[in-house]
């Protein structure tokens, strides 16, 4: 998989983080969830964006360790999603194996990058 391959299934697991927030009763902890989910799961797109300009292997690897971090922060709003009964986990379910195996590429390319730097 090449890098525009990648960030378009970064991109396609945000859009579909924002269509599933529109399903949400409205309530108070519904617009928190909600914008707390859709600002993780765009940041794991624009951050992973943003790793591709990076000006050192070191920046690189840095901007793809806030993409990690944004991404796991996507999965556990996808766990609080289920648990305060705001979507089902049948509904979530697709979303959080594209934000597993996204986030698991994202590692991935972390560990190879830094071995390229201390070889």
């Amino acid at each position: 998989m090449n890098r525009h391959e990648m960030y378009a299934r970064t991109i396609k697991m945000a859009l579909e983080v924002i269509k599933l927030t529109k399903l949400f009763p409205l309530s108070q902890e519904s617009k928190v969830i909600t914008y707390q989910i859709i600002k993780s799961a765009t940041s794991t797109a624009a951050n992973y964006r943003a790793s591709g300009r990076g000006k050192s292997s070191k920046d690189f690897i840095a901007k793809l360790g806030i993409a990690e971090e944004e991404c796991d922060e996507t999965l556990f709003w996808l766990e609080m999603i289920v648990e305060a009964n705001l979507a089902t986990a049948e509904q979530t379910q697709p979303i959080k194996q594209e934000a597993s195996e996204i986030l698991a590429i994202i590692v991935s390319s972390i560990k190879t990058a830094k071995a390229r730097i201390t070889s």
